[in-house]
């Protein structure tokens, strides 16, 4: 089974660098999603579709149609569910062995679902997944307690943000602004901003969660 798997939501193009980057390490054999209406952000990329997953309310039936005939699986679920589409795809490409996943097209104009794309990276099933939603220049991803290296270049912007209450003794290396064990409150923006000083920067901390979003130059 493969073990990467790109994802295409129904959100915005929001083509970049970063999404490029991510599409080019989807290698052969990367099993490709379609979040319902994400078929249509990929269809954009020209990449070719192993599964449509969703309640298929955003995609046309001639669409859908099309897309079976091509030998692409559909598999439908019901407008009245608890799982939004995303989050069906991203479970689905668990299940199927995948152990690097990027999501594309994950952010739109409504916040209510971009808040909730961004808070699936807290499934449990994505737990020691290397997981993250890419939009033009940047790419975000959940950090649990430890320590996580991001890799990019001198310049590039890192913001830290809390979601679980305190993120408690932060410590930073090649960030401008450095952390030494400090605590990162949900609501102050003190984590935001923050510019890589060399190729790679690490972040650890002792407790919480904390949203990582890495983007390629200055924001």
């Amino acid at each position: 089974m493969p073990d990467r798997a790109l994802i295409f939501a129904n959100g915005d193009i929001n083509d970049g660098r970063m999404v490029r980057r991510a599409l080019d390490g989807a290698r052969d054999g990367t099993f490709v999603i379609a979040a319902d209406g994400g078929a249509r952000i990929a269809r954009h990329y020209g990449l070719p579709i192993d599964l449509v997953i969703g309640d298929m309310d955003s995609i046309s039936a001639d669409d859908l149609n099309a897309l079976a005939a091509n030998g692409v699986t559909v598999e439908r679920f019901p407008v009245h569910k608890n799982e939004t589409d995303l989050e069906l795809a991203l479970n689905r490409a668990v299940e199927n062995g995948a152990r690097w996943i990027r999501v594309v097209g994950g952010l739109g104009d409504r916040l209510d679902q971009t808040l909730s794309n961004v808070y699936l990276l807290a499934l449990p099933a994505l737990q020691g997944v290397d997981a993250a939603l890419v939009a033009g220049n940047s790419e975000t991803r959940l950090l649990l307690p430890g320590e996580s290296t991001v890799s990019g270049a001198a310049g590039d912007t890192v913001s830290l943000i809390p979601l679980s209450g305190i993120a408690r003794g932060v410590r930073t290396e090649n960030l401008y602004y450095p952390l030494n064990d400090e605590d990162l409150l949900f609501g102050p923006a003190r984590g935001v901003s923050n510019v890589m000083t060399g190729e790679t920067a690490r972040v650890s901390f002792r407790e919480g969660t904390l949203l990582l979003v890495h983007t390629l130059g200055r924001a």
